[in-house]
C-alpha cells in the first residue's frame, strides 16, 4: 500500500547512514560553510567601516554582497539549525538558530511558521502561512481570485524582494501575539513575556549595528547608507522567496484542502511529494550555496537530517517513491523551475476558485 511508502524510505535512509557509518547530522564541512556564509556577511560590513570607502559604487557593491551572505546564513545555517539536524548537540543548534535574530528575524517565529505549520500542512490553504501573504498575491487556487492577480506574474518578484524587509519592520511583533492567542506558544520553553523582550531586543540590536552604526561612521549621505541597505535587503529577500516558493507554487504542486473532520486525502508523507518539488538536482555550486534545499522532497520527509545528506539520499526516495508509484516531482535546472514558477503564478492569476 502508498501508506507504506515512507516506513520503507526511511528503513532505507537508515540502513543507508548505518551502511557508510555516518551521522545524519552535519560534519566539518558545514563548519566552512558556516564560517564562509558569514564571511561574505560581515567582511563587506569591516570593511565598509574600518577602510574609507568615498566610491559610492563600491559601497553598494559591498552591501550587495551582504545580501548574499545574509541569506546564504538563512538558507546554509539558521535553517538547519532551527530544524535541529545541523548539529547532534541542541545547544549547538540554538545557538546557530538565533543567527536569524542578528539579521533581523526571529527564530521563534520562524520555528512555528517553518517547522509546525508549513511542513505539517505544506500548501494547504489557512494553515500553511508560507502561501497566505499580502492579498494582490495569489498561491493556492483555493484563495480567492482579485482581477489584479492576472498580472501577479510580473509584479509577484519584486513583492518576493521586500520578504525580509516585511519581516523585520512589521510581520514578527504581530506574528508573536497571533501564535500566543491561538496557544502556539506552548511548545517553546520560555514564557510570551520573555519571548517578546528577546525579539523587540534582538531588533534593537539589528538596526543598531546594521543601519545605526553605518550612517554615524561612513562619510557617505545618510540617505545613501539607507538605500544600500534596503538594496542588501532587497537581494537576499528575493533569493530567499525565490527558492521556497519554485519548491510548492509550481504546475505540478497540488493544494488540497481538508474534508469536514479536518482530515487531508494523503497521509503526511506521500502529502509532501504531492505539494513539493526538487530542482536543479545536477547544479552542486548552486546547491551549496543555497543549502541542499533544491532537494525539497528530502528536506521535508527528513527535516531532521541535515542537507549535505541530501543529495545520496535523494536517490534512496526517488526510487522508493517510484516503488509504490508516487510521483516524484523534479525540474531540471533552475531556469526551467523558474519559467514553469512563471506559468503557475499566470494560472493560479487566471484560474477561478477551486472547488473541492
Amino acid at each position: 500500500m502508498n501508506n507504506d511508502f515512507f516506513e520503507e524510505a526511511r528503513k532505507k535512509v537508515n540502513l543507508y547512514f548505518a551502511t557508510k557509518n555516518i551521522s545524519k547530522f552535519g560534519d566539518y564541512s558545514m563548519v566552512i560553510k558556516t564560517i564562509v556564509m558569514l564571511l561574505i556577511y560581515l567582511a563587506p560590513y569591516i570593511l565598509l567601516l574600518k577602510v574609507d570607502i568615498s566610491s559610492l559604487f563600491v559601497v553598494f557593491l559591498l552591501w550587495f554582497i551582504m545580501g548574499f551572505g545574509m541569506a546564504g546564513i538563512g538558507l546554509s545555517i539558521m535553517h538547519d539549525a532551527n530544524h535541529g539536524s545541523y548539529s547532534k548537540y541542541p545547544i549547538v543548534n540554538k545557538m546557530l538558530g538565533y543567527f536569524i535574530n542578528l539579521v533581523g528575524g526571529s527564530a521563534t517565529n520562524w520555528k512555528i511558521q517553518h517547522n509546525v505549520l508549513h511542513h505539517a500542512y505544506t500548501n494547504v490553504d489557512g494553515h500553511d502561512e508560507d502561501i497566505a501573504t499580502v492579498s494582490i498575491l495569489r498561491l493556492s487556487p483555493n484563495q480567492k481570485r482579485k482581477s489584479i492577480h492576472k498580472y501577479q506574474y510580473i509584479y509577484a518578484w519584486f513583492l518576493y524582494s521586500l520578504m525580509t524587509i516585511f519581516w523585520f519592520t512589521y510581520k514578527d511583533i504581530p506574528q508573536l501575539i497571533r501564535y500566543k492567542k491561538a496557544g502556539r506558544l506552548q511548545s517553546q520553553k520560555n514564557k510570551y513575556g520573555w519571548l517578546m523582550f528577546e525579539l523587540i531586543a534582538s531588533k534593537i540590536i539589528y538596526v543598531t549595528y546594521i543601519l545605526v552604526i553605518p550612517i554615524l561612521v561612513l562619510d557617505i549621505p545618510w540617505w545613501a547608507t539607507v538605500l544600500a541597505f534596503l538594496t542588501m535587503q532587497t537581494v537576499c529577500g528575493l533569493l530567499l522567496t525565490t527558492i521556497f516558493q519554485l519548491a510548492h507554487i509550481m504546475p505540478t504542486s497540488d493544494f488540497p484542502l481538508p474534508d469536514q473532520q479536518g482530515n487531508l486525502e494523503n497521509n503526511w508523507a506521500i502529502h509532501q511529494l504531492h505539494t513539493t518539488a526538487n530542482f536543479s538536482p545536477r547544479s552542486r555550486i548552486f546547491s551549496w550555496y543555497i543549502g541542499g534545499l533544491n532537494y525539497q522532497i528530502e528536506h521535508h520527509l527528513f527535516p531532521n537530517v541535515c542537507h549535505i545528506h541530501y543529495k545520496n539520499i535523494s536517490k534512496i526516495v526517488k526510487s522508493t517513491a517510484a516503488e509504490y508509484g508516487i510521483p516524484y516531482h523534479s525540474q531540471p535546472n533552475f531556469v526551467v523551475a523558474i519559467i514553469n514558477h512563471i506559468k503557475m503564478l499566470r494560472s493560479l492569476g487566471r484560474s477561478p476558485v477551486y472547488q473541492n
